[in-house]
């Protein structure tokens, strides 16, 4: 496996000179096709059962009825993704039920993340890192501490972004697209189509979903987003020798992971129970200092994307990158430009509010 990745490493960094060309816009239509029906089966499927189904169903059935174009090795892989994160929607149920207590919340987490890294023959663990200074690393012992590590830390993280209507399921979106691309340049086709999946039934859910929502996820599906996300990422760019591979699904995430990170150490500052929930994470402060549930929501679509494609960038596709790059960028100044013209925002500081007035209206 390793061989022909640096293969697909060494070819993509020859080819950048000629990346428009119409060898190499064939080669991404083959490596992205896999994921072109998944997604939209995933989409379909999930805006049309929503109403009468759970969260789950769109993406089982995307996975499903893609399963025999995965080749015979990965589908025990596939298959792994598909229980393990079908456990977590389905006893995490539990939390929404009955408002369970922080350790028993967290219990089901750590069982989850031990079935995950124990019970599928090493499929999610992170046994090696590369890095460009120092090659493979190999993990060792540390592979299993550091796996659960990834699968808790994804659950928690996805879970407290579930805070504003179609923030979780925007910001697993755009990560689960970054997954595609990354993903397509090591040729790993059973990835694609999972994480293609995972987009589109995100997208089909974000129709009910986005402010104002019509349905709600809640711990059940934020942990099956969560654990999605974290067994795709280990199966697949986290596991390949290519530096910077498992850099990708972290600067995409790089918002919601500071700030869990932040929360735990604020509420340790505060001797408060780290489970304890309160009204001081970042989306909280954007509603605060007066943006809308939407706003908000595109302020965290923003950072995902911009640090995801950097991620990309790191990673090899650097031509590419760069136009989506120049593209978002525009197209998010243009919006900010927007408001800031039609000032629909709060200036609660005095200071700022003196800085934009008008001359002689002191």
């Amino acid at each position: 496996m390793i061989p022909a990745i640096a293969l697909a490493a060494a070819s993509n960094s020859t080819s950048e000179s000629d990346f428009f060309s119409v060898n190499s816009l064939l080669a991404i239509r083959d490596h992205l096709l896999p994921g072109v029906w998944p997604m939209l089966i995933g989409f379909a499927t999930t805006a049309a059962l929503v109403p009468l189904m759970i969260w789950l169903s769109g993406f089982a059935l995307a996975i499903a009825l893609t399963l025999p174009d995965v080749a015979l090795k990965d589908r025990f892989e596939v298959l792994g993704v598909l229980l393990v994160s079908a456990l977590a929607a389905i006893l995490l149920i539990a939390d929404d039920r009955w408002s369970l207590p922080p350790l028993t919340k967290f219990g089901l987490q750590l069982l989850i993340a031990l079935i995950a890294v124990f019970a599928f023959d090493r499929e999610f663990q992170i046994t090696f890192v590369s890095l460009p200074w120092a090659g493979v690393v190999q993990l060792g012992w540390l592979a299993i501490p550091i796996s659960l590590f990834w699968i808790l830390g994804m659950q928690n993280t996805v879970n407290l972004l579930d805070g504003v209507d179609g923030l979780a399921a925007g910001v697993v979106l755009i990560v689960a697209v970054t997954l595609v691309c990354a993903a397509a340049g090591t040729h790993q086709t059973d990835v694609v189509q999972l994480a293609a999946g995972l987009a589109g039934v995100c997208g089909g859910f974000l129709l009910f979903n986005f402010a104002p929502a019509r349905i709600f996820m809640g711990d059940s599906g934020s942990h099956f987003l969560g654990t999605a996300l974290a067994v795709i990422s280990i199966a697949g760019v986290a596991k390949v020798a290519v530096a910077f591979a498992l850099v990708i699904p972290l600067l995409a995430l790089a918002v919601p992971i500071a700030d869990t990170a932040w929360a735990i150490v604020r509420r340790g500052r505060l001797k408060a129970s780290v489970a304890q929930p309160d009204l001081k994470h970042i989306h909280h402060r954007l509603l605060d200092f007066g943006l809308d549930a939407r706003q908000t929501c595109f302020v965290f679509y923003s950072a995902s994307g911009l640090l995801g494609a950097v991620g990309l960038m790191l990673f090899g596709h650097k031509r590419l990158v760069a136009v989506v790059l120049v593209a978002w960028l525009v197209l998010v100044s243009t919006f900010l430009a927007d408001r800031l013209q039609k000032s629909a925002w709060r200036l609660e500081h005095p200071y700022l509010r003196r800085l934009l007035a008008t001359p002689g209206t002191g």
